[in-house]
Protein backbone atom coordinates (compact mmCIF):
# COMPACT_ATOMS: atom_id res chain seq x y z
CA UNK A 1 0.00 0.00 0.00
CA UNK A 2 2.89 2.62 0.98
CA UNK A 3 5.33 1.52 -2.24
CA UNK A 4 1.64 2.31 -4.27
CA UNK A 5 1.24 5.99 -2.47
CA UNK A 6 4.75 6.28 -3.16
CA UNK A 7 4.75 5.28 -6.77
CA UNK A 8 1.64 7.60 -7.42
CA UNK A 9 3.13 10.60 -5.87
CA UNK A 10 5.79 12.06 -8.14
CA UNK A 11 8.78 14.62 -7.27
CA UNK A 12 6.29 17.01 -9.01
CA UNK A 13 3.83 16.97 -6.82
CA UNK A 14 6.03 16.61 -3.69
CA UNK A 15 8.07 19.36 -4.66
CA UNK A 16 4.47 21.30 -5.80
CA UNK A 17 3.00 20.54 -1.68
CA UNK A 18 6.27 21.05 -0.24
CA UNK A 19 6.32 25.29 -2.23
CA UNK A 20 2.72 25.41 -0.73
CA UNK A 21 3.94 25.19 3.26
CA UNK A 22 4.26 28.54 5.28
CA UNK A 23 7.73 29.30 5.70
CA UNK A 24 9.62 26.57 3.39
CA UNK A 25 7.95 27.81 0.08
CA UNK A 26 9.85 28.18 -3.17
CA UNK A 27 12.56 28.96 -1.12
CA UNK A 28 13.11 25.30 -0.08
CA UNK A 29 11.39 23.96 -2.94
CA UNK A 30 13.44 25.07 -5.21
CA UNK A 31 16.54 22.90 -3.63
CA UNK A 32 14.26 19.95 -2.73
CA UNK A 33 13.57 19.78 -6.63
CA UNK A 34 17.49 20.33 -8.00
CA UNK A 35 18.08 17.74 -5.20
CA UNK A 36 15.71 15.24 -6.65
CA UNK A 37 17.63 15.74 -9.87
CA UNK A 38 14.72 18.08 -11.22
CA UNK A 39 16.49 20.94 -13.46
CA UNK A 40 16.99 24.32 -12.00
CA UNK A 41 14.26 25.75 -14.14
CA UNK A 42 11.24 22.69 -13.68
CA UNK A 43 12.18 23.26 -10.39
CA UNK A 44 11.58 26.61 -10.03
CA UNK A 45 8.28 26.33 -12.30
CA UNK A 46 6.61 23.58 -9.90
CA UNK A 47 7.66 25.80 -7.18
CA UNK A 48 5.86 28.54 -7.94
CA UNK A 49 3.24 26.98 -8.99
CA UNK A 50 2.93 25.42 -5.51
CA UNK A 51 3.98 28.68 -3.58
CA UNK A 52 1.39 30.40 -5.26
CA UNK A 53 -1.90 28.21 -4.58
CA UNK A 54 -2.22 29.70 -0.41
CA UNK A 55 -2.24 33.05 -1.82
CA UNK A 56 -5.82 33.79 -2.86
CA UNK A 57 -7.35 31.84 0.19
CA UNK A 58 -5.20 34.12 2.74
CA UNK A 59 -5.45 37.26 0.88
CA UNK A 60 -9.96 36.46 1.32
CA UNK A 61 -10.39 33.98 4.07
CA UNK A 62 -7.83 35.28 6.94
CA UNK A 63 -8.93 38.36 8.00
CA UNK A 64 -12.38 36.41 8.73
CA UNK A 65 -10.76 33.94 10.02
CA UNK A 66 -8.77 35.61 12.48
CA UNK A 67 -11.66 37.81 13.57
CA UNK A 68 -13.42 34.26 14.53
CA UNK A 69 -10.78 33.25 16.19
CA UNK A 70 -9.96 36.17 18.46
CA UNK A 71 -13.67 35.50 19.88
CA UNK A 72 -12.20 32.56 21.44
CA UNK A 73 -10.28 32.65 24.44
CA UNK A 74 -8.24 29.87 23.38
CA UNK A 75 -6.96 31.83 19.91
CA UNK A 76 -6.78 35.02 20.94
CA UNK A 77 -3.92 35.68 22.11
CA UNK A 78 -2.11 33.79 19.32
CA UNK A 79 -4.48 35.76 16.63
CA UNK A 80 -3.31 39.21 18.46
CA UNK A 81 0.71 37.55 18.69
CA UNK A 82 0.16 37.17 14.56
CA UNK A 83 -1.41 40.26 14.16
CA UNK A 84 1.27 42.11 16.18
CA UNK A 85 4.32 40.46 14.04
CA UNK A 86 2.78 41.12 10.82
CA UNK A 87 2.07 44.94 11.65
CA UNK A 88 5.77 45.02 12.81
CA UNK A 89 6.99 43.76 9.29
CA UNK A 90 4.81 45.41 7.19
CA UNK A 91 5.35 49.16 7.83
CA UNK A 92 7.46 48.86 4.82
CA UNK A 93 4.08 47.80 2.53
CA UNK A 94 2.20 50.49 4.27
CA UNK A 95 4.54 53.14 3.17
CA UNK A 96 5.07 52.09 -0.40
CA UNK A 97 2.13 49.90 -1.19
CA UNK A 98 1.82 47.57 -3.84
CA UNK A 99 6.17 47.51 -4.78
CA UNK A 100 6.75 47.41 -1.06
CA UNK A 101 4.67 44.32 -0.72
CA UNK A 102 5.89 43.15 -3.90
CA UNK A 103 9.87 43.73 -2.76
CA UNK A 104 9.05 42.25 0.78
CA UNK A 105 7.88 38.83 -1.06
CA UNK A 106 10.92 39.29 -3.95
CA UNK A 107 13.66 39.42 -0.84
CA UNK A 108 14.26 35.69 -0.66
CA UNK A 109 14.85 36.21 3.59
CA UNK A 110 13.44 34.09 6.64
CA UNK A 111 10.06 35.85 7.35
CA UNK A 112 9.50 37.54 3.76
CA UNK A 113 7.53 34.89 0.96
CA UNK A 114 4.33 35.00 -0.24
CA UNK A 115 2.27 33.48 3.31
CA UNK A 116 3.91 36.86 5.71
CA UNK A 117 3.18 39.32 2.00
CA UNK A 118 0.03 37.76 1.80
CA UNK A 119 -0.86 37.67 5.38
CA UNK A 120 0.39 41.36 5.71
CA UNK A 121 -1.31 42.86 2.40
CA UNK A 122 -4.78 41.66 3.79
CA UNK A 123 -4.26 42.66 7.34
CA UNK A 124 -3.82 46.15 5.90
CA UNK A 125 -7.13 45.36 3.21
CA UNK A 126 -5.19 45.65 0.54
CA UNK A 127 -7.42 45.18 -2.36
CA UNK A 128 -6.97 42.01 -4.10
CA UNK A 129 -6.71 43.25 -7.77
CA UNK A 130 -3.54 45.44 -5.89
CA UNK A 131 -1.62 43.07 -3.51
CA UNK A 132 -2.21 39.49 -5.70
CA UNK A 133 -0.24 40.96 -8.84
CA UNK A 134 2.32 42.48 -6.98
CA UNK A 135 2.99 38.71 -4.65
CA UNK A 136 3.11 37.54 -8.13
CA UNK A 137 6.03 39.33 -9.57
CA UNK A 138 7.55 39.47 -6.13
CA UNK A 139 7.54 35.28 -6.01
CA UNK A 140 8.67 35.35 -9.55
CA UNK A 141 11.65 37.30 -8.78
CA UNK A 142 12.45 34.96 -5.28
CA UNK A 143 11.69 32.04 -7.54
CA UNK A 144 14.70 33.20 -10.13
CA UNK A 145 17.11 34.68 -7.36
CA UNK A 146 16.72 30.91 -5.37
CA UNK A 147 16.93 29.02 -8.88
CA UNK A 148 20.17 30.91 -9.79
CA UNK A 149 21.69 30.03 -6.30
CA UNK A 150 20.54 26.60 -6.43
CA UNK A 151 22.07 25.71 -10.05
CA UNK A 152 25.46 27.52 -8.91
CA UNK A 153 25.32 25.44 -5.51
CA UNK A 154 24.77 22.22 -6.97
CA UNK A 155 26.95 22.62 -9.90
CA UNK A 156 29.93 22.90 -7.97
CA UNK A 157 29.30 20.28 -5.64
Amino acid sequence: MFNRILEIITIEVIVLLTAALPIIELRGAIPVGVAFGMSPIHAALVSFAGSMLPVPFILFLIRPIFNMMKKTDLFKNLIQKLTHKSDQKSHRIKKYGWIGLLIFVAIPLPGTGVWSGSLAAALLDMRFKTAFPAILVGNMIAAVLIMTVSHGIFNYL
